[in-house]
């Protein structure tokens, strides 16, 4: 049996399809207080408590983590076996060290809460893949990059797939082999400080081609706003961008169309306007 948080919906029916299993019905309550009760009523109008529960709900929020901690104690409640617990956008992934003293490592802190109602976790393209040992169950981190390809248009003139640093080059090079044609390359980023990022570009000849800037998130739409002004500076015929998490936190959206960007793509790991495609095929492959 499938059951979704409530940022996750979409995302949780395309799974379910994925593997023919049913997809349980969800009660989201909140209260005058503020406190919330996520129950899975679906459990109790089963004719038996099904072996194994996935539980798939993205944590774009601190309720969304609530959320899921309740549905994982109520599947528990209900008997169940095994809980899988898929979290296809893991919130705090970016805090995954102590940057200064007597700071929390986050990421840490938020693995050791779901690890106590998972038998096995299943994440997306984690910020940094060492995120999956901060989990006591057995964790998986499943690369849903090769998605991006899919709403790309097929006629790109001579496309050339950037990240906006060294780090996020595997995915645009994942993304470029899923396409099927292009290069690859990326910009020197430097992080001034939480919110301010300098873009250095390389040497790399964008003129009168196709350029998709490729990361593994897109948040403010900062960094990738640098990105693109620059591009358009050095000529570049079009200019899309791909994500796997498309965060697009505040006016982002705005900002990326107000750079020239021709189109966002991102999965449905995070539920938005910018989700053309699912990531469902791939965490199917690692639940089945």
């Amino acid at each position: 049996m499938i059951v979704s948080g409530s940022s996750s919906q979409s995302l949780a029916a395309t799974l379910a399809a994925e593997l023919d299993e049913p997809l349980a019905a969800v009660s989201i309550e909140q209260f005058p207080d503020g406190e919330l009760l996520a129950s899975v009523p679906g459990l109790a109008d089963a004719e038996r408590v099904p072996d194994r529960v996935v539980i798939v709900a993205s944590t774009v929020s601190s309720d969304a983590h609530v959320e899921l901690l309740q549905l994982q104690d109520a599947a528990r409640e209900a008997g169940v076996d095994e809980i899988v617990t898929v979290v296809p956008y893991m919130g705090y992934a970016r805090q995954d060290a102590s940057f200064e003293a007597g700071q929390p490592i986050s990421a840490r802190a938020v693995a050791r809460a779901l690890s106590t109602g998972a038998d096995r976790v299943v994440t997306a393209n984690p910020h940094e893949a060492a995120i999956c040992d901060f989990f006591d169950p057995p964790a998986t981190a499943v690369d849903v990059a090769p998605a991006l390809a899919e709403p790309l248009p097929d006629d790109l003139t001579d496309p050339i797939f950037l990240s906006p640093d060294a780090g996020a080059v595997d995915i645009a090079e994942t993304v470029r082999d899923a396409y099927g044609a292009g290069t690859t390359d990326y910009f020197e980023k430097t992080r001034t400080s939480g919110t301010e990022v300098e873009i250095a570009p390389s040497d790399v000849r964008v003129a009168d081609r196709a350029v998709v800037v490729v990361d593994d998130i897109v948040a403010t739409g900062g960094t990738m706003s640098e990105a693109i002004g620059v591009l358009d500076a050095r000529g570049a015929a079009r200019v899309y961008v791909s994500c796997v998490h498309p965060l697009l936190a505040g006016a982002a959206y705005t900002r990326l169309a107000r750079a020239g960007v021709e189109a966002i793509y991102g999965t449905d790991t995070i539920e938005g306007p910018a989700s053309a495609v699912s990531a469902a095929p791939w965490l199917a492959d690692a639940l089945e």
